[in-house]
């Protein structure tokens, strides 16, 4: 039995790991929490049937390999570039998830997602662009830098959400932590990938064995994590000298327009009536009584 045999084999395994993996999610009424995850599900088993059925007819059809490469490039390196972004958005749906109790480092985390997000995009199509690049090779490029940036900012959010995850009164059996664990898998693969795919040009390499059973074991923690049941979320005490409350109430206040107090000019008639009465009263009781001014 050789690696290309095994190869081919493990990518329909793929994808019916895939399915289980959606079919779980859609059981357990979780899409809407795991949009993004769902998402990358759905674009991940439409490009391993599109390539798996590619290759199959690619064999059948001995004359006419052009048509088929160009399907087998543009469907592979499409469905690479979403995947990686849709990979990103999962994480950032996990951190919204996790951080939900404290909706000021939210938000804060949020635009510093944004700002990151934005930044590692125009780093990736940057890079891209260099002497003899153009067409198709632009397109490899541009995308595996695109990948490799969004794995390593997926990894540093993932880590932020491990150490999160206590705190914010999650326990290691949610599925914010098992999706967590899957993401992790899949983000350390793809920046492998990405760095190896650009020099190696073999469908049928050791590295993308490793890959396929990497995807397949992510795949799997998810179906393992959504069928079991998920124990409730434990009431959050932090101590007041706790980061996270500190930080969570810092970044509650940027943004909020600050307070005024009025200290000099203020006619008289912007007060009501009452309030002028009231006024008159206690300037006439300190000066009865000065001892209480």
């Amino acid at each position: 039995m050789n690696l290309r045999y095994l190869i081919d084999m493990l990518s329909w395994v793929e994808c019916f790991v895939c399915i289980g993996s959606l079919a779980v999610i859609l059981v357990r009424r979780q899409m809407r929490s795991f949009l993004y995850l769902t998402l990358f599900l759905a674009v991940r088993l439409f490009a391993d049937l599109t390539l798996g059925t590619t290759l199959m007819l690619r064999w059948k059809h001995l004359n006419m390999p052009v048509a088929f490469y160009r399907c087998y490039f543009y469907v592979y390196w499409v469905s690479y570039a979403l995947e990686a972004a849709l990979l990103l958005m999962a994480v950032y749906g996990i951190y919204k998830l996790a951080m939900a109790p404290l909706p000021g480092l939210q938000r804060l985390g949020s635009l510093v997602f944004r700002w990151a997000a934005a930044i590692s995009i125009a780093v990736s199509i940057g890079l891209a662009f260099g002497p003899h690049v153009s067409g198709m090779r632009f397109v490899i490029r541009a995308v595996s830098q695109l990948q490799q940036t969004s794995s390593i900012l997926t990894l540093c959010l993932l880590l932020f959400v491990c150490f999160a995850i206590r705190p914010m009164g999650l326990s290691y059996r949610s599925r914010v932590f098992g999706v967590s664990l899957g993401l992790g898998l899949l983000a350390t693969t793809n920046l492998v990938a990405s760095a190896w795919i650009v020099s190696n040009k073999d469908m049928y390499s050791p590295l993308n064995m490793i890959n396929g059973l990497a995807i397949c074991a992510s795949f799997v923690v998810w179906i393992g994590y959504f069928a079991m049941p998920e124990p409730k979320r434990r009431m959050i005490v932090l101590p007041t000298t706790s980061p996270f409350l500190r930080w969570n109430q810092i970044s509650q206040a940027l943004g909020d327009e600050p307070g005024y107090v009025a200290i000099a000019g203020v006619p008289p008639d912007m007060f009501a009536e009452a309030e002028i009465e009231v006024m008159e009263r206690a300037s006439r009781k300190m000066a009865d009584y000065p001892e209480m001014a």
